[in-house]
């Protein structure tokens, strides 16, 4: 038998974000008191480092580390979607309720349809909670 080691639980957060290796992950907004451990299980998963917020690539997923006094979350959102790849989606993840820099869940909900995404799902990363946000598929014969 194989005891639990302590990355085990960021391991299983960082697969609840639908990660695979090989996806180009972009990381928006860390800070001193963002997840390393699940950063790095981040990581571990897609089999490369997630690029910085300069990156010029077409980006799979962008992390977007958001805590309450961030500034406009819209601008934030509508900057991260445009190197986003057609079917590319955004994780708003924000501090829990009672934690320094809790986002209120409606914020993430209302600023998600302005910036021209839907949320899809939420999911618990220990001390932060991860909102994932889509663009609309596009309607055959409709181009942007």
């Amino acid at each position: 038998m194989v005891a639990a080691t302590d990355g085990s639980s960021a391991e299983n957060r960082a697969h609840k974000l639908g990660l695979a290796s090989g996806l180009v992950v972009q990381e928006i907004g860390w800070d001193e008191d963002a997840d390393d451990n699940l950063r790095a299980d981040i990581e571990d998963l897609i089999g490369s480092e997630m690029l910085d917020e300069d990156a010029d690539d077409v980006i799979d997923v962008v992390l977007l580390w958001w805590r309450d006094d961030d500034g406009d979350l819209v601008d934030a959102l509508m900057d991260a979607i445009s190197p986003l790849a057609d079917d590319g989606y955004v994780w708003v993840v924000s501090p829990k309720t009672g934690q320094d820099g809790h986002v209120d869940p409606s914020e993430i909900a209302e600023a998600a349809p302005t910036a021209g995404l839907t949320q899809t799902s939420v999911v618990s990363l220990g001390n932060w909670s991860g909102s994932r946000l889509v663009q609309p598929k596009a309607r055959p014969g409709k181009r942007a």
